[in-house]
């Protein structure tokens, strides 16, 4: 039944923290028949937001993304709230609590929950300007603005928070050290073995740990420069973080008159009662058998008892479980269960491996028949099943050591599948196995964020996500379903968190990257993906040595792959606006190449046929005429589509051509996640198709209306309206950041639409972002994109103007000699390429010129002989390139960082194309491969055989190098020309040749009509 406000009781939550809001979301689930009415005082500017998750806002200085409620769901729940306000006195006598701002409010009950404040050591000069806590987001905030401007940090305490904050400076790009007074670091949870690991990992990272030393005093006049450890012991610091522990916030209590320990924390019973029957207390703010719990699972377990037993439960709150984990610094540590068992109780089992970084500490029974608690440092992949073990009360399953060490054969300690449904996986929730399957399997949840929201495993300490996330694929495999958003097996990473390393540790080069962040050698997958971030960053030439075998084939010959192997070319016509003069060199281009031509749906040009060692000739004709690359190949800006607007059109009420051109030309050429395309429209009857576009803007009488993240294609989406009425300058102000804010956070291959449809908050949150500056990073979009702007250069001109790189558009590096390497017929007056005449070459039916096929021919020892086709320098650094030998095409490939060299025929079985050459080298699995440009085809290079599980493979040879020179081990040409020369290879040399040499005639032709005329 429903009571009005009159007859509900009323409760007063004091602190909106963590802990305050799950015992406000407790009440609400347990008060069916809404006995009470909820009002709740937050001190800080912003509701309850993950505290245990503070140091991630370093990353996307984004305070959204931590919040734990949105404002509307208090509103829908009833919940009075009252932000920025403290309450500062409850007059026990009359039953009431007034706020700061004056706000009144008769209580029922009373719930404190107003948590800690951080302890700040008495230390001489500890009120220098430079010196922060590490608490809220306010906090950070002033640590990064204040950073901004330092060169050193120092945290001053080695607990849990203090590492946290410590990662954080470093992410500021500070020179770091940590400052702790005891001869270990985080005490509490590690012992000095552990301790010893942790620490030479830290220093590992660059970042200095000084242990047994104390604070005398915070040298400066006025502001921070230094720390003095002893008279003549001073260590020079622009900026100090405390970070010295925690005192529970207990001064309203004290001042109400309720009973408060010795040493803080407000006196609670087993029911959190005060020594007030009506007033409670949970959290860190409660003193509990002697303790104050510094951890939110034990403040979660006293919301829940508390709410419980308000609606009529009768729990007790006996202690809880201490287990953490967390990857401080990037390191992993956990600790769980009763890890610091006496010795006349338990007996330990350890393994210290100082090489790898590793610790692990088990505890067990005294009888060694069941684990009770235990340490990780290094490598906490086995803490989720380690501490269900030790909450249960059955016997291991296995030897003690084997917890450790392994199982013989490599079996798994436990199995996730089997394990019980009533098994805890998240102890800050209480969230069981059972209750996270369901709600997968209820409610259709399709993400680890959804498993997250909805049942709230994960929510607190986080240390239960990879159990929690485990256990979604698991039952994503069950259902046939696989998720994941790793760049690939070589990163554990997603595109953002790649974004944000790069950014951060300021890597130029993929080899950088992969390195410090990755394993293996990389692949089509991610290679690309991080030469895209780069770019995006850098802006560097991407076809520099570094860059440009990175790159799919695409943006490494700066054209579009079509059937065959041939390209694509599509110069930059700004705004769909061309001359008739440069209309007729593109005519002429394609004459003279005989090159299919047609308008695109963007209004330019495409001409399609071209081999790849022609495009820095037919590039060279175009940029000498004034064009440009139009990037029709990149996931860069495509197009900016207009109409003829006020200048033509009589509806027309902008100059819509001139302000397309504009953004066009600042836009062209920089890389993002995906391709970005744009439209310009003088007047609402959008003739450009504007929001159908990633960002288009449509005219209006006052300026213009700025639409973003729409798109066209297999999932047509309208775009919203960003903010309407726009001058040219600010239109152009807010694209920027728009468009920076895309590339720095959306996922690989993601348009701008589906970045949207996922990104917390929607187009209020990027409308807030990008006008408003909510997070505070707008000087830093602008920045980035002003730089892009400036160092843009057209990347087919740099070609040209460059040998070295004209060099690796060459057909073979062997010989100036060229030929045709796809069939063309004749359609309505143009060239296309023949049609295949297979979906599917297997290796069973593709047949060499003597009738044999593959297997055949290698049953054969024919007589090999070591053949020099050319230096080390002809080929690039982790990429291929082709030689001719007789008849034959082998793409000969250097793969660098593995120091191993490899050889193949050139031709994809596939598709007949002759485009291996082209692939991007990487390895799967530790099996070196390549992927074939065309379809991702990805072969062995040690074998030839399909990666994939399909039939067919190719042909490989040995390679060795001798003086820089490079020689392939290689049957005569003879023999070779009947095994690889395919049918359609010398079909080619004849047909295409008249071919192009009847494009030239009519050429001519047409030149002497235009000359006459």
């Amino acid at each position: 039944m429903n009571t009005s406000n009159q007859q509900r009781e009323t409760i007063v939550v004091i602190g909106n923290g963590m802990v305050g809001l799950r015992f406000c979301e407790k009440l609400i689930e347990f008060d069916r028949n809404k006995q009470y009415r909820i009002v709740t005082f937050c001190e800080e500017p912003r509701a309850a937001y993950d505290r245990v998750g503070l140091t991630s806002f370093f990353a996307h200085r984004d305070a959204e993304k931590l919040m734990l409620a949105r404002m509307e769901w208090y509103e829908e729940q009833g919940i009075e709230l009252h932000l920025g306000d403290r309450a500062s006195m409850i007059d026990r006598k009359n039953l009431q609590v007034t706020s700061s701002k004056g706000v009144k409010i008769r209580y029922d009950k009373v719930v404190i929950a107003t948590g800690s404040y951080p302890f700040v050591p008495p230390v001489p000069g500890i009120d220098k300007k430079g010196v922060f806590v590490y608490r809220t987001i306010e906090d950070l905030k002033r640590i990064i603005e204040y950073g901004a401007n330092s060169k050193t940090a120092a945290v001053l305490g080695g607990g849990l928070l203090g590492l946290e904050a410590a990662k954080a400076v470093m992410d500021l790009g500070l020179e770091t050290h940590v400052i702790e007074r005891n001869p270990q670091l985080m005490p509490q949870q590690i012992d000095q073995d552990g301790s010893d690991i942790l620490v030479s990992e830290i220093e590992a990272l660059g970042t200095t740990v000084h242990l047994n030393a104390n604070t005398e005093a915070i040298l400066g006049n006025g502001k921070v420069t230094g720390i003095q450890f002893s008279e003549d012991n001073i260590l020079d610091i622009d900026l100090i973080v405390v970070s010295t522990g925690i005192r529970p916030r207990d001064e309203l209590a004290r001042e109400s008159g309720l009973e408060v320990g010795e040493r803080g924390g407000v006196l609670v019973n087993d029911h959190l009662q005060t020594s007030d029957p009506e007033i409670f207390c949970i959290g860190e703010a409660a003193l509990h058998g002697g303790m104050i719990y510094g951890l939110v699972a034990p403040g979660y377990e006293m919301a829940e008892t508390l709410a419980a037993n308000l609606t009529g439960g009768d729990k007790q709150f006996n202690g809880t479980d201490l287990s953490t984990k967390l990857k401080l610094m990037g390191i992993e540590v956990a600790s769980f269960g009763n890890y610091q068992a006496s010795p006349e109780v338990s007996q330990a089992i350890a393994y210290n491996d100082p090489i790898d970084g590793i610790y692990k500490k088990l505890v067990f029974s005294k009888d060694g028949k069941r684990l009770i608690g235990g340490m990780l440092v290094g490598d906490s992949s086995d803490y989720g099943m380690l501490s269900i073990m030790a909450k249960g009360d059955s016997d291991l399953p296995c030897a003690p050591h084997e917890l450790i060490l392994g199982k013989a054969g490599g079996a798994p300690l436990g199995d996730l599948d089997t394990m019980p449904d009533e098994a805890q996986i998240c102890s800050c929730n209480n969230v069981t196995k059972g209750a996270i399957c369901q709600a997968i399997s209820d409610q259709g949840l399709d993400s680890v964020s959804a498993v997250k929201t909805c049942t709230k495993a994960g929510s607190g300490c986080a240390g239960c996500m990879p159990l929690v996330t485990d256990l979604f694929n698991l039952e994503m495999k069950k259902a046939g379903v696989t998720v994941t958003n790793h760049l690939c097996e070589h990163f554990e990473f997603s595109r953002t968190e790649m974004f944000a390393i790069i950014k951060t540790k300021q890597y130029k080069t993929f080899n950088q990257v992969i390195e410090k962040h990755g394993k293996g050698h990389g692949c089509e997958l991610c290679k690309p993906a991080i030469a895209s971030i780069l770019a995006s960053l850098w802006n560097e030439n991407v076809l520099d040595d570094s860059h440009h075998t990175l790159q799919d084939t695409n943006d490494r010959f700066l054209a579009n792959i079509q059937r065959g192997g041939t390209y694509s070319i599509v110069p930059r016509i700004p705004g769909g606006e061309i001359t008739p003069e440069k209309l007729i060199v593109i005519g002429e281009i394609g004459k003279k190449y005989g090159l299919y031509t047609k308008i695109t749906g963007g209004q330019r040009v495409d001409l399609f046929g071209a081999e790849a060692h022609q495009l820095p000739e037919i590039w060279e004709r175009l940029v000498e005429e004034g064009f440009e690359s139009g990037h029709a190949y990149g996931k860069a800006l495509r197009t900016v589509k207009s109409c003829v607007g006020s200048t033509w059109c009589r509806y027309g009420v902008q100059n819509s051509v001139g302000f397309a051109i504009r953004i066009e030309n600042r836009y062209k050429g920089i890389r993002s996640p995906h391709k970005l395309k744009s439209a310009v429209s003088g007047c609402t009857r959008e003739c450009a198709e504007a929001r159908s576009k990633d960002f288009g803007l449509i005219a209006t009488e006052n300026g213009y209306n700025l639409y973003v993240c729409g798109n066209g294609g297999t999932k047509p989406r309208h775009a919203d309206l960003l903010v309407g009425d726009l001058d040219e300058e600010t239109a152009i102000k807010y694209i920027d950041r728009f468009l920076m804010y895309y590339i720095t956070t959306a996922d690989k291959l993601m348009r701008t639409s589906a970045w949207l449809d996922k990104l917390e908050g929607g187009i209020e949150h990027l409308r807030e972002v990008v006008i408003e500056d909510k997070l505070g990073i707008c000087d830093e979009l602008d920045q980035r994109m002003q730089h892009l702007v400036d160092t843009y250069q057209c990347e087919w001109a740099a070609v040209v103007k460059d040998p070295e790189k004209r060099k690796f558009f060459r057909q073979f590096m062997n010989t100036e000699q060229t030929e045709p390497t796809i069939e063309f017929v004749s359609e309505r007056s143009q060239s296309r390429p023949a049609d295949w005449q297979n979906e599917f070459v297997d290796l069973e039916n593709f047949r060499m010129l003597d009738g044999r096929s593959f297997a055949e021919h290698e049953q054969e020892k024919d007589q090999l002989e070591w053949i020099q086709v050319g230096m080390e320098s002809d080929f690039p650094i982790d990429g291929g390139s082709t030689i001719k030998y007789g008849k034959v095409q082998i793409a000969v490939f250097n793969f660098a960082s593995k120091k191993e060299w490899y050889a193949t025929q050139n031709m994809c079985p596939h598709k007949k194309a002759f485009v291996l050459s082209r692939a991007i080298i990487g390895d799967q699995q530790g099996t070196p491969k390549i992927s074939c440009p065309l379809h991702k085809k990805n072969f062995s290079l040690e074998t030839g055989e399909s990666l994939q599980g399909e039939e067919y493979k190719i042909q490989t040879f040995e390679v060795k190098i001798e003086a820089g020179k490079v020689f392939l081990n290689l049957p005569s040409t003879n023999i070779l020309d009947q095994q690889l020369a395919t049918e359609i290879g010398c079909k080619l040399a004849t047909h295409c040749s008249d071919h192009v040499a009847a494009s030239a005639e009519k050429h001519a032709n047409t030149k002497e009509l235009v000359s006459a005329s």
